[in-house]
C-alpha cells in the first residue's frame, strides 16, 4: 500500500503541474515539501516506535499519507493554490517516512523470528505496489479523472488495507532496560560506527536505485536518441530486474551470507551502469540495465535488516540508517541534474557507478550482529 500510494501521486504529477501552471523548477520546489516532511520525521521515527509500537506508527503514518495526498490534489487542482498543495505534500512526506521506518522495524522482527532472510521480499512488495499504482494511474489520467477523485478513491481502500495488515503485527516486546538513560540510548545510535557504516552503504545503494528512478529514461532518450516510449521501457526493465532480485535474493543471502552477496551486488551495480552508459548499442544497454537492477536490489533491504539485528535498539538504528539513506533521494536528483547539464544525462550516471566503491568497503558492517540470548524473543 505504501508503494501503491506513492506511485498514485507520481502518476498525477503532470496534472498537478498543469493545474498550477508550474515550471519544472517550481514543481521541484513543490516536491521538496514532501522531502522536507520526510527529513523532519525520520530522526524521530525511532522514538515514536519505541513509545507507541510499530503498528500504531504505521497507522499514524498512513493517516498522514492519505490525508496529505487528498489535500495536495485538492490544493493543486480544485483550489489551485500552491501553498495548500505544499502543505499536503509536507503531510505526505512526514507520514511516508514514519510509516516506512516502522514497517521496516516490523519486517526485521518477523525476519529475526523466522530465522531466515525475508526482508528483500517485503521491498519487492513495495515495488509491486508502485507498479500497480502507476498502472492504475495511466487510465485515470487518460480518462481525465480529476486527481482529487482518483487519489480519494485509492486512499480509502488503501488505508483500510493498512489497518487490516496492522492487526497481524507482532505484539510489542518489552526488553530489560539498558544501563544508560533513555536519552542516552536514543542519541547513541548516531555515534555507533557500525550503524553509520550501514547508513553509508544504504546511502550508496539508495543512490543507485534512485538515479534509475529519476534519470534512466531521460538518459536513454538523450544518450541513445530513442523515442520516449523506449526510455520508459528501459526504466520498466530496471524495475522488473530489481524486483526479481528482491524476490530471489533471499535464497542467495541464506546460502552465502550478507557480505558475499552484497559484494556481488556492488560489482553488478558498477558493471551494469558502465554497460548502460558505454554500451553503444541499445541491446547492450538493455543487458546493462538488467544487471544494474539486480545490483541495486538488495542493499537497501539488507541494510534495514542489519540495522535491526539487535531488537532492543532496532527502532533507533533503523531510524538513523533510514535518515542517512534517504539523503540520496533528496540530494541525488539535483546533483545528477547539474552534472548532466555539463557532461550529458547518460554520462552523469557514471557518478552512481563510482558510489559502488564506498559501498563495497562498508559491506562488512552489515554482517549479522550477535545479540544476547535473553532478548531473542
Amino acid at each position: 500500500m505504501n508503494g501503491f500510494l506513492f506511485a498514485s501521486l507520481v502518476s498525477r504529477l503532470p496534472d498537478i503541474r498543469s493545474a498550477l501552471d508550474l515550471t519544472n523548477s517550481q514543481l521541484g520546489l513543490l516536491l521538496l515539501a514532501a522531502s522536507a516532511g520526510s527529513l523532519i520525521m525520520l530522526p524521530f521515527s525511532g522514538r515514536l516506535i519505541e513509545r507507541f509500537g510499530a503498528a500504531n506508527v504505521v497507522r499514524g503514518g498512513a493517516v498522514g499519507v492519505t490525508a496529505g495526498l487528498v489535500v495536495a490534489a485538492l490544493g493543486a487542482t480544485v483550489v489551485e493554490w500552491a501553498p495548500l498543495a505544499a502543505l499536503g505534500m509536507l503531510s505526505q512526506g512526514m507520514g511516508m517516512s514514519t510509516w516506512d521506518v516502522a514497517m521496516n522495524v516490523e519486517g526485521a522482527e518477523v525476519e529475526r523470528r523466522l530465522g531466515r532472510t525475508i526482508m528483500p521480499r517485503f521491498h519487492a512488495a513495495w515495488s509491486m505496489g508502485s507498479i500497480a499504482g502507476g498502472a492504475l494511474g495511466i487510465p485515470m489520467a487518460a480518462l481525465g479523472v480529476a486527481p482529487v477523485i482518483h487519489l480519494l478513491v485509492v486512499c480509502v481502500p488503501a488505508y483500510v488495507g493498512v489497518l487490516a495488515a496492522c492487526r497481524a503485527f507482532l505484539p510489542v516486546q518489552t526488553h530489560a532496560p539498558e544501563p544508560a538513560t533513555s536519552g542516552e540510548r536514543r542519541s547513541s545510535a548516531w555515534r555507533e560506527p557500525r550503524t553509520l557504516l550501514i547508513g553509508l552503504m544504504v546511502l550508496a545503494f539508495a543512490a543507485v536505485e534512485g538515479s534509475a528512478n529519476d534519470w534512466l529514461s531521460l538518459g536513454l532518450i538523450d544518450g541513445y536518441d530513442v523515442p520516449h516510449w523506449v526510455g520508459v521501457a528501459g526504466f520498466s526493465l530496471f524495475v522488473i530486474a530489481m524486483t526479481s532480485g528482491r524476490l530471489f535474493g533471499p535464497i542467495a543471502l541464506d546460502r552465502f551470507g550478507r557480505a558475499p552477496v552484497l559484494w556481488a551486488c556492488t560489482g553488478a551495480g558498477l558493471v551494469g551502469v558502465l554497460l548502460t552508459v558505454y554500451g553503444s548499442h541499445l541491446g547492450v544497454a538493455a543487458v546493462g540495465i538488467v544487471i544494474w537492477g539486480i545490483g541495486a536490489s538488495l542493499g537497501f533491504p539488507v541494510g534495514m535488516s542489519a540495522a535491526a539485528d539487535d531488537p532492543r535498539r532496532a527502532a533507533a538504528r533503523v531510524s538513523v540508517v533510514s535518515t542517512i539513506g534517504y539523503g540520496a533521494f533528496l540530494i541525488g536528483p539535483p546533483f545528477l541534474g547539474a552534472i548532466g547539464d555539463r557532461i550529458g544525462t547518460l554520462q552523469a550516471l557514471l557518478v552512481v557507478a563510482a558510489l559502488m566503491v564506498p559501498a563495497a568497503f562498508s559491506v562488512l558492517a552489515a554482517r549479522p550482529q550477535r545479540v544476547p540470548v535473553d532478548v531473542a524473543g
